[in-house]
């Protein structure tokens, strides 16, 4: 579980390619390397990838034909930057919105305007996932755990603070870039309920 409060930005150092499978190695700061086991959990670019081994501040991963088909980390390239997240533990603080690490989609960057101090980005999302983009709701977008701003049709948009563009990638993305989606667990359960109910009551 985690919680979207990206603790930094890690450095894709090796790419080991197969058909579909990718064996990933980072470079964590300093400080988020205590206490790293095999087996446990880390959310990259918001998808939860198991630690298979580490040395220093070098973490390894494995990732399968699903990871690599959903999410954009199959087209890192050596000396990439990511957010990371090590794993919630009870007890600790929830800044932003439970996750799962699970992500659901890919979005794309359709536009991004900084005017002084602020940040605003414009996403083109998939049709089936625009229903659960409500304005005020939560998404976690490359793991950081964001509050939707405007909604249309076809996408929607996030106000950054300075704060968060200088802890995470978002400082450098650019329109175009392919972006992580989960969506809110609370609201898609919602939504899917309502539609299964109405939909039961149109059979009825």
């Amino acid at each position: 579980m985690f919680t979207g409060i990206v603790q930094g930005i890690a450095t894709v150092t090796q790419l080991e390619r197969q058909e579909n499978f990718m064996r990933l190695t980072l470079e964590l700061p300093q400080a988020s390397c205590d206490n790293l086991q095999t087996g446990a959990s880390i959310a990259v670019n918001g998808t939860c990838l198991t630690i298979t081994g580490f040395s220093d501040r070098l973490v390894h991963f494995d990732l399968i034909m699903e990871t690599l088909r959903v999410t954009n980390l199959g087209a890192l390239q050596q000396g990439a930057k990511v957010n990371f997240e090590r794993a919630a533990r009870f007890g600790d603080e929830i800044g932003g919105h439970l996750l799962s690490g699970h992500v659901h989609s890919q979005i794309s960057l359709r536009s991004k305007d900084t005017p002084a101090d602020n940040c605003i980005l414009w996403f083109d999302v998939a049709p089936e996932f625009m229903k659960y983009i409500l304005p005020k709701g939560f998404v976690a977008l490359n793991g950081c755990s964001l509050t939707v701003g405007e909604v249309s049709d076809t996408g929607f948009n996030v106000y950054l603070i300075p704060e968060t563009l200088s802890v995470t990638t978002f400082g450098t993305v650019q329109p175009g870039d392919a972006i992580n989606l989960e969506i809110d667990s609370q609201t898609q359960a919602v939504v899917d309920t309502i539609e299964r109910y109405m939909a039961h009551r149109s059979d009825s």
